[in-house]
């Protein structure tokens, strides 16, 4: 009897240092570097949007959050390596919203489940898009867009990403919303198609606006719309969308997420940190500049986003019999 009173306090003991242990742990978090892994190229909406938050964040947690790019399989690649990572809040993902909601729709077996596999933190901001096109194209609007492809039906191609990615489904929305016939062409990535929309290649895409804004800018693509409900402040003089094809409208996120199991009172501080970030006029201005767009944050509200997208996604995808690359 006495041993096993013995041994019934030891384990009591063992238990309480185990839980000291990892309050402690929690306390101090972080005390080291924070790697982010985005499963994204550089030079995407995604990591154009992060780079700078993650910097932020990190001197308000007094630890640096270091990006680490992890491209291929279209974003499966690194999402996975994220899900799979230690839930000690020391791997974060910053995953856009083709990762949690479109790819899990295209691909029949992916290795992350986009509501179990993570414990979200909370969406950063909304990606504002834009419809682009070489500055030879004869058409100057959307709708310019789906009457010349009426005309010259199976012979007006564009651009993505690749299969399943933003630019794929922003304009698979679009063919399926105007019964334009446009043909898809997939790149690996979508450095690769804008520079081939430059280049005459391909004549339209859609495209982050942060990643197309320059050669805007430069006169090397031609803005045919952007795809938000209003203008943009950074392209007054370009037409919504809608204002020509009713009711087309197209936008993306971007958002951090830990492994699943994450503690919530680490989710919290990472959750405050970006809060505050966010809350730093200049690096605010410095996003509205890229063309991002402010969203409700908290985890809760991430979880809705997922939800509502993976319905949305499914159907779209479903209709538009996309498949893999």
């Amino acid at each position: 009897m006495q041993f096993k009173s013995a041994f019934i306090n030891f384990l009591i003991s063992i238990c309480a240092i185990f839980w000291a242990g990892s309050a402690s742990s929690q306390s101090n978090y972080p005390n080291r570097t924070i790697q982010t892994i985005m499963p994204l190229q550089a030079g995407s909406g995604v990591d154009i949007l992060m780079r700078p938050v993650a910097q932020k964040m990190g001197e308000n947690l007094g630890q640096a959050i270091l990006i680490e790019n992890i491209p291929g399989g279209a974003g499966i690649i690194g999402a996975a390596k994220v899900a799979q990572s230690p839930a000690d809040g020391y791997v974060l993902g910053a995953f856009n919203d083709s990762i949690l909601t479109m790819l899990p729709n295209l691909y029949k077996k992916i290795d992350y489940d986009p509501i179990q596999s993570f414990a979200p933190i909370s969406e950063v901001a909304a990606i504002t898009f834009v419809m682009v096109a070489n500055p030879t194209f004869p058409g100057n609007t959307a709708a310019d867009l789906v009457r010349i492809a009426k005309e010259r039906p199976g012979r007006i191609d564009y651009a993505s990403g690749g299969n399943g990615s933003p630019q794929h489904i922003g304009m698979e929305i679009f063919r399926q919303f105007t019964g334009a016939p446009i043909v898809h062409i997939p790149y690996r990535g979508a450095a690769a198609a804008v520079t081939d929309v430059m280049a005459g290649q391909v004549p339209v895409m859609i495209s982050a606006l942060s990643v197309v804004l320059p050669h805007i800018r430069a006169g090397k693509l031609k803005a045919l719309g952007v795809a938000s409900k209003t203008r943009s402040p950074l392209l007054p003089n370009t037409p919504t969308i809608s204002e020509s094809v009713k009711g087309y409208e197209f936008s993306t996120w971007g958002a951090l997420l830990a492994p699943k199991g994450t503690s919530p009172a680490i989710i919290e501080k990472l959750n405050e940190s970006l809060a505050t970030a966010l809350r730093d006029p200049k690096l605010r201005e410095q996003l509205i500049q890229q063309g991002f767009e402010f969203v409700p944050l908290g985890p809760d509200h991430l979880k809705e986003m997922i939800a509502q997208g993976l319905v949305k996604m499914k159907k779209v995808i479903k209709d538009g019999g996309i498949q893999p690359d």
